[in-house]
């Protein structure tokens, strides 16, 4: 999870990272991983004596993708209206969170390391995480009656903005983090 750099961040530790701001990354709030479980299991009942091998990538980066800039400038507005305050009761200032790449070193590596191997296993690239199975279990779903809205598991639904500033990271520091 991101989790550990939101808090880095916050906390004024986490200034730079080697990445492209541009890179588009897979976030999705767990309530909709698990929503999509439970919409799967009761479309796949009736199933139960075949074994079930439909794989369900329940991510956001193919309908609704959020660049690590974007990201970035969600952690930066947090964290500027509601600054992190240190075990000595001093807010922590951040500053925006600088990428830097070594693009020849990064490329090679991502290359032997995960491009090589899901060539193997012919997956598309660059939308390794594409989701038409679930779009097409929300379709079997509506059919079958289940109301898609108790079970929400749309990543275009998400509001990156609203869900980072008022649900994920107050919801990190309140709960998920000891000081």
């Amino acid at each position: 999870t991101f989790d550990s750099f939101i808090v880095s961040y916050g906390k004024g530790k986490l200034t730079c990272f080697p990445a492209n701001p541009n890179t588009i990354v897979d976030v999705i709030p767990v309530d909709m991983v698990v929503n999509a479980m439970v919409v799967a299991m009761k479309v796949h009942y009736a199933e139960r004596q075949h074994a079930c091998e439909t794989i369900y990538h329940v991510s956001s980066s193919f309908r609704n993708p959020l660049k690590l800039s974007d990201l970035r400038n969600l952690f930066h507005c947090y964290f500027i209206k509601n600054p992190w305050i240190d075990a000595n009761g001093v807010r922590v200032k951040v500053g925006q969170l600088t990428f830097f790449s070594k693009a020849n070193r990064y490329l090679r590596l991502m290359q032997m390391k995960y491009v090589l191997p899901l060539k193997h296993f012919k997956c598309s690239l660059p939308n390794s995480f594409n989701d038409e199975n679930l779009v097409e279990l929300q379709r079997v779903a509506e059919e079958q009656g289940i109301d898609l809205a108790e079970f929400n598991f749309d990543s275009e639904s998400i509001e990156w903005e609203e869900y980072m500033m008022n649900i994920h990271i107050p919801g990190l520091l309140k709960y998920g983090i000891k000081s």
